[in-house]
């Protein structure tokens, strides 16, 4: 066999080495963030019943979403989708940070929420005074929060 065979079974080699690489490319998961979560050094300079609306605005700033019901709340959302070839996208992570506010404007909670099995689960929580009757209205807003569907409000032309 010449000059001739060797390169073409170099050129075969190399355009199925090539082929090889670009199916295992193309079968790659892909990423995607969404949303904002302030990391937990911001949040530990946070102090229930001492910070107000306006020192967590300069801390951290204000998020896109707040309370259902007169401002109480703060929620600061961020998630991961996981985007694998042919099959529908999947959320793998997604965080609520909630900061609740008393009458007086004062942080009365940080809570952090997070993904586990599709449920909402709480990971930490830094209350003070009586804030057990509003968990349950928190957790219901929460809850809901997983319903929505993030893509379409940012497409929306508002």
């Amino acid at each position: 066999m010449g000059q001739a065979g060797r390169l073409r079974r170099r050129l075969r080699a190399f355009g199925l080495a090539l082929v090889a690489a670009m199916a295992v490319t193309a079968c790659a998961a892909t990423y995607q963030n969404h949303g904002y979560i302030p990391n937990e050094a911001l949040l530990e300079r946070i102090e229930p019943g001492v910070d107000t609306r306006d020192t967590v605005d300069l801390l951290i700033g204000q998020p896109s979403t707040s309370g259902v019901i007169r401002d109480e709340a703060w929620f600061y959302a961020g998630y991961r989708i996981r985007n694998f070839a042919y099959r529908a996208p999947e959320v793998v992570s997604r965080d609520v940070v909630a900061i609740s506010f008393d009458e007086n404007g004062r942080v009365a909670n940080v809570e952090r929420f997070g993904l586990e099995d599709g449920q909402m689960v709480q990971l930490s929580r830094r209350v003070t005074g009586t804030g057990v009757g509003e968990v349950t209205i928190l957790t219901q807003i929460l809850r809901n929060f997983g319903r929505i569907d993030i893509t379409n409000i940012l497409s929306s032309d508002n």
